[in-house]
């Protein structure tokens, strides 16, 4: 059975379509970066439940390390908002890791270092927030590592739950409490620690860019290779959340960003800047097309995109709605182009 199971799985590879196949560095580091996150959490989960208890009780849970694999076995890591969440962090972090960098001299200070040292006390207390979130976020990278703080909350809380569930052995009472204080202590001081998306919007609110400083702002932002910022920058103007656009943003045919940038009124040459940064940091993107339809994008009237992109502004429950009642097979704003509300805009 295991050979046959093996060899089905095989098949579901070589079928699988070019655009659908993750890259050998996304994938190893996906699955590196979801080890880490369980064997953090089970780590710091143990950990507090055994200094509760004596004895054996804190024997089992000091002795237990296939959480993982546990996990694996279950299936219940296969849950489709929690790899679309982690294929989307990793993919954001790795084009921001690939940007070219675009500071003006080598004594400039970056983006974030000069907004950290703003006049404006809350622009300069956003800035440093975010510097400390990415500097953590990217140390963790480097190790391939994630922290559960840059989890959406509703993930947190779930991956969190399934993780005390694969620590426990058996049904002992006094272990289930302790791992259920353990795992409250855990989502309350996550929950006071700020992600550096959050920590990106919250920056991006207090910047309040008006509309002829968003284009310096978004081309300093990929020059100081913070995709975060560009990715909030733009949801602040566009009033939509960050994780919309980091999906328009995310999409190698970036039809919908081209768009995006159209509605906040950003002229042909910004936008070709934008396009050329993310095709050298994104081999999946196709610079070549973007030239050609640079004239037709350009030309799109600022008042039509914002139209256009209207429908990602309502509720996530009003969209689906929408998209059910319409018989649409996916709703705006989530996955690659698949609405007519935008398509063939400038072709």
């Amino acid at each position: 059975m295991r050979a046959e199971h093996r060899l089905r799985e095989s098949i579901d590879d070589l079928f699988l379509p070019d655009q659908a196949r993750l890259g050998d560095r996304t994938r190893l580091t996906l699955r590196q970066m979801l080890r880490t996150l369980v064997e953090t959490i089970a780590r710091d989960l143990r950990s507090h439940a055994a200094a509760s208890l004596a004895g054996r009780g804190a024997a089992i849970l000091a002795a237990d390390d296939q959480v993982f694999d546990r996990l694996i076995r279950s299936g219940l890591l296969r849950d489709g908002a929690l790899v679309a969440e982690l294929i989307a962090r990793v993919r954001q972090d790795l084009i921001g890791q690939a940007l070219p960098i675009a500071v003006g001299s080598p004594d400039m200070p970056s983006l974030l270092v000069q907004l950290a040292t703003s006049a404006d006390g809350e622009v300069a207390r956003a800035a440093q927030a975010l510097l400390a979130a990415d500097s953590r976020r990217r140390a963790a990278l480097e190790r391939g590592e994630m922290a559960d703080v840059d989890l959406p909350p509703a993930l947190r809380t779930e991956l969190v739950w399934l993780v005390a569930a694969a620590i426990r052995d058996g049904d002992e009472p006094e272990i289930d409490q302790a791992l259920v204080a353990a795992s409250d202590h855990r989502l309350a001081v996550r929950a006071e620690t700020p992600g550096a998306e959050a920590a990106a919007m919250t920056l991006a609110r207090a910047i309040d860019a008006r509309i002829d400083e968003r284009a310096m702002l978004l081309l300093d932002a990929l020059g100081d290779r913070r995709l975060g910022l560009f990715i909030a920058v733009i949801a602040h103007g566009l009033r939509l959340s960050a994780d919309q656009v980091r999906a328009i943003v995310l999409e190698p045919d970036g039809d919908r960003l081209w768009l995006a940038l159209r509605a906040l009124e950003l002229d042909r040459g910004v936008i070709a800047q934008i396009g050329l940064a993310l095709a050298d940091a994104d081999p999946a993107r196709d610079i070549e097309a973007l030239a050609d339809q640079l004239d037709a994008i350009a030309a799109v009237p600022a008042a039509a995109a914002r139209s256009a992109l209207a429908p990602l502004a309502l509720p996530r429950d009003f969209r689906r709605a929408i998209a059910a009642v319409t018989h649409r097979p996916r709703e705006l704003g989530w996955g690659g182009n698949t609405d007519g509300a935008w398509a063939g805009a400038w072709r």
